[in-house]
């Protein structure tokens, strides 16, 4: 099969009956999840997808975004898209935070029936008001504290974007609901609504002037993360197979790959 090898990765491959946890990062679940037959191509034979090109605009708006509600994080204060939105809570100064927030870190959880360690790099932590400080504050005294799962969309469209209505944008409500999880599995108390903070490029300006500006929607989520413990199993069912699974109905890349071989 025409995909990319690379030495280097076997020695992060999936082995059978290995007493050591396998990591299995986010995106990787959410690669089972669109094609099995790349899934195991990946994680248990080294062969992964060609490469595509980085997103380092979108990087960039990431980083910036990071850096802006940490200005309001160290002040214990909204920022001010939380209050035009309403949102009564504030950007959380959590001890774990810089480790949530770094890719192949993340938050890590040891899913002891498949010896599986699952990883997810969040973009951003907010925690209710209300609970912020369960000691200082009366409605928050002897409750613990209700944390949202935050993460951050750059694009640029045309249209106004306030809601995630396309069918694509899926894999942004699954990687919602596995944040969700993996911070539950940690014994946190986390919202069922998260957040995304979606940055929509405007390209309706006379100039560039060496700037590009963006309109910024808040979008509310409500996530569901009760098929997550089944793709984790399922998952590991793929990894132990002794053959290539089939095809994700739906990946470009195999039908690419056997549309070349047909010819």
């Amino acid at each position: 099969m025409s995909q990319y090898y690379n030495p280097q990765r076997t020695s992060r491959l999936y082995t059978p009956k290995a007493k050591e946890p396998f990591k299995l990062s986010r995106s990787k679940i959410e690669l089972f999840i669109e094609c099995p037959r790349c899934f195991y191509l990946d994680r248990r034979l080294g062969v992964g997808r060609p490469p595509g090109f980085p997103f380092n605009l979108n990087s960039a708006v990431d980083k910036l975004l990071k850096k802006e509600f940490d200005i309001h994080r160290a002040k214990n204060k909204a920022h001010p898209l939380m209050k035009k939105y309403g949102i009564d809570a504030v950007p959380v100064a959590h001890e774990n935070l810089d480790a949530w927030r770094q890719n192949f870190v993340g938050v890590q959880f040891l899913h002891k029936p498949t010896n599986l360690m699952i990883t997810g790099a969040i973009d951003d932590l907010w925690v209710r008001s209300a609970t912020a400080n369960p000691y200082s504050s009366p409605l928050g005294k002897g409750r613990k504290p209700e944390y949202i799962v935050v993460d951050y969309k750059a694009t640029s469209k045309e249209e106004e974007i306030t809601e995630l209505n396309q069918g694509w944008q899926i894999g942004y409500k699954r990687q919602m609901e596995i944040y969700q999880w993996l911070l539950r599995r940690n014994g946190y108390k986390v919202s069922d609504t998260g957040y995304f903070v979606y940055c929509n490029g405007k390209t309706d300006r006379s100039a560039f002037d060496a700037k590009l500006e963006f309109d910024i929607a808040l979008i509310p989520y409500k996530g569901d993360d009760g098929w997550v413990e089944k793709a984790i199993k399922d998952a590991h069912k793929c990894l132990n197979g002794s053959k290539i699974p089939k095809a994700g109905v739906d990946c470009d890349y195999c039908a690419y790959v056997k549309a070349v071989n047909s010819k």
